[in-house]
Parts: structure tokens; sequence; C-alpha cells
């Protein structure tokens, strides 16, 4: 269910902050009418520590409706407080959500036993399929090999979004689990190494903004066309590479602005990016044809 390419989804807002639903829903609709194979609202690209509960439910309602039947939905419940997460999870799935995608806690750093027994908790307490979500350089803590390896004894923890960078701890994650547990990158530029170890795909940010292109890129090299994938990831890495010039979602969101496809809002803490970030950003989207040319007189 959860292979080739998942789009984290970025969480448009209105000029006012609030929530802007119609340009989500045309945001999901893309990514559908692209060939996404999953998507995966509220995760951490959908700023989703700042959305009210009320709006995270909403967002994943949305997703849920235009996608059921045609795309798999695998929503975000994360945190450190788990009796919170767990809550969390069986609303989603309440609302038809076909898995959870759960970062692991933040700031307090939990031991491996402890992140064995949070993830267990949340497993016991819904019966859909769970996704851990491992990014050491934005929580603090690691889920290493071994606690994977325990995790993955729970029936429905089925797999892992691993965004580590660290592409031996992937190979060693995918030399200690069951061929069926699926490994997904967490960074676009490492899809293909980790699909040439025995991965599955990527849930990728940059697919919010070329769906059709990641699909296929994973899609081919799933298949063992190398060459062919090779050819789309050496022609979007700079855009991959662009996301990450300031800290996600800000980079991301600014390139579907240029491209016109949400307004350029954000959340506190989150702000703007600095003017010459958001004018390599449109000098990498120009490149690609993703958005027209414009002279430099006219550029602001």
């Amino acid at each position: 269910m959860f292979t080739g390419t998942g789009t984290a989804l970025v969480t448009p807002f209105r000029a006012d902050g609030s929530l802007d639903e119609t340009t989500l829903r045309r945001l999901v609709q893309r990514q559908i009418d692209a060939g996404i194979n999953f998507l995966v609202p509220c995760g951490t690209t959908g700023e989703s520590p700042t959305l009210t509960h009320k709006e995270h439910l909403r967002v994943v309602e949305i997703t849920v409706e235009l996608a059921k039947g045609k795309v798999p939905v695998l929503a975000g419940a994360g945190g450190y407080n788990t009796a919170e997460v767990v809550s969390l999870a069986r609303e989603l799935a309440d609302l038809g959500a076909d898995g959870i995608l759960s970062v692991t806690p933040y700031y307090n750093k939990p031991t491996q036993e402890g992140l064995f027994q949070h993830y267990r908790a949340i497993a016991e307490a819904i019966s859909r399929p769970i996704i851990l979500y491992s990014v050491q350089g934005r929580t603090g803590v690691n889920i290493e090999p071994g606690t994977v390896k325990r995790l993955a004894g729970i029936e429905n923890i089925i797999g892992i979004k691993e965004a580590s960078g660290n592409v031996s701890q992937m190979a060693a994650i995918l030399s200690a689990v069951a061929d069926n547990f699926i490994v997904l990158s967490g960074d676009d530029a490492i899809t293909l190494p980790l699909i040439a170890l025995g991965g599955r795909g990527v849930i990728s940010v940059v697919s919010n903004e070329i769906p059709r292109e990641m699909s296929q890129l994973t899609r081919l090299a799933l298949q063992g066309d190398y060459p062919a994938a090779r050819e789309i990831h050496r022609r979007f890495h700079p855009l991959m590479e662009i996301n990450f010039v300031e800290s996600n979602p800000i980079p991301v969101k600014a390139a579907l602005a240029e491209m016109g496809l949400l307004k350029p809002v954000w959340r506190l803490p989150l702000v703007p990016p600095k003017e010459e970030n958001r004018a390599r950003i449109r000098a990498v989207l120009e490149s690609l044809e993703l958005v027209p040319r414009v002279h430099a007189a006219f550029a602001n």
C-alpha cells in the first residue's frame, strides 16, 4: 500500500493565516491526477505542530474524501505525549486514514526502550498500519536498527520512514527486518540508493512540486531501470537540494507560491525565506521550466 512515492503534503493557509481548504483540495487533486502512489497529510512538512486539533482532523478528512478509492492516505500522528498520540491516531483511523505515520517523540529524547514502548502503545490502540518516522536531525532521537527490528515484530507496524541520512544505517535496517517490512527514504536525494539496497520508495517533499516526475523516478527504480531513474534524479536534484536551503517547509512552500499553487503563508515560528534564497528558489524553478522565466527587472 505505501510503496513508490508518497507526498508529504504542505498545508496551505490564507493570507490571514487560517486553513485554506479550497487550495488544499486543489493540491490534493493535483497529486492524484499526477499519479502519486499515496498521500501523507499532517506530517511535519504540513506544519502539523502549528495546526489546531480541529484543523489537523479537517486536513486529513479532506484528503481522505478526495483520495478514497484512488490512493491510500498515510496520516501524520506524532509527538512526545504518547497518550495524546494514541488519541489522535484513533481519531484519524476513524476518519478513514489507511495508515498512520508517527514521528519519534522530540525534545525529551527517550531511550530505545522508551521508543519501543511508545510505538507499541500506539500499535495496540489501533488496527491501522503504522509507519515509524526516524529523523534524528530534527527530533534529537534515532530509532536504532535493533529497535526497528523489535518493532517490526508487532503485526501492524509495517515500515519506517528513514531520514537519518545514514545510508549504512538504512542498510543495517534492511538486513535486520523481513522482506515485507517497508523501508522508505525520508530524503528525496537518497531515494535511489535506498531502493538499490532494497527500500520501497520515498515520502517526498519534492513531489509537492513534481508529483508526476518523482512518481516516475521511484517506479523506474523499483522496476530496476536505474539508468532512466538516474536521468530523472539528475535533472531534478537541484530542486531536491534547494528545498532545504532553509528549514523545511519554508522553501517548498515558497516554490509552490512561485508556481501559483498557493499563497506564501507560513505559521510562526516559520517565516518567509530570505530574499536571496527566494531568488535562488525561483532560479531553480525557471531552469526546470516549472515557472516562466522573468526578466530580472520585473522579478519582484
